[in-house]
């Protein structure tokens, strides 16, 4: 069994909710608008760490941080885009089982055509009414399933 943290924009802010969320991954994947390089210096002490750049991340520390990024995790693929509108592949032609995505602060879990949609939500600043969250991703072997948590009510 391998457990994914997943967590997305954080837009500078890392609440220690979400750490103690995320102790215990085997890896972690920030969906964009991370806000600074300290959020990623913090999500590294826990566990591996992929990110991938969202529309804030604009300053000069970012410029290294892909657009997408595609990761394999036995058999089960994951690509990772911050907005998922932008979306460049068709995920189950490339083999994707799951997509991680943020942009919309909305956490969600959807699967479609085989594939798993999962926005962790935002772990940042409150937005509107929108829950601050993150999420799990859970692989074993060739089954997938991923959670939600409401990390500050």
């Amino acid at each position: 069994m391998i457990r994914i943290g997943l967590i997305s924009d954080t837009h500078g802010l890392m609440r220690p909710e979400a750490l103690a969320f995320l102790e215990g991954s085997d890896f972690i994947v920030h969906g964009g608008d991370i806000g600074n390089a300290g959020i990623l210096e913090a999500l590294a002490r826990i566990a591996p760490l992929t990110v991938v750049r969202g529309n804030n991340d604009r300053e000069a520390w970012a410029d290294r941080i892909a657009e997408t990024e595609l990761l394999t995790f036995g058999d089960v693929r994951l690509y990772a885009i911050h907005d998922l509108a932008q979306i460049d592949i068709d995920p189950r032609a490339a083999g994707v089982r799951v997509v991680v995505s943020g942009h919309s602060h909305k956490p969600n879990v959807e699967e479609r055509d085989g594939v798993l949609y999962v926005n962790p939500g935002s772990a940042g600043p409150r937005r509107f009414r929108l829950p601050i969250s993150a999420a799990e991703l859970r692989i074993d072997g060739g089954a997938v399933s991923a959670h939600v948590a409401e990390l500050v009510s």
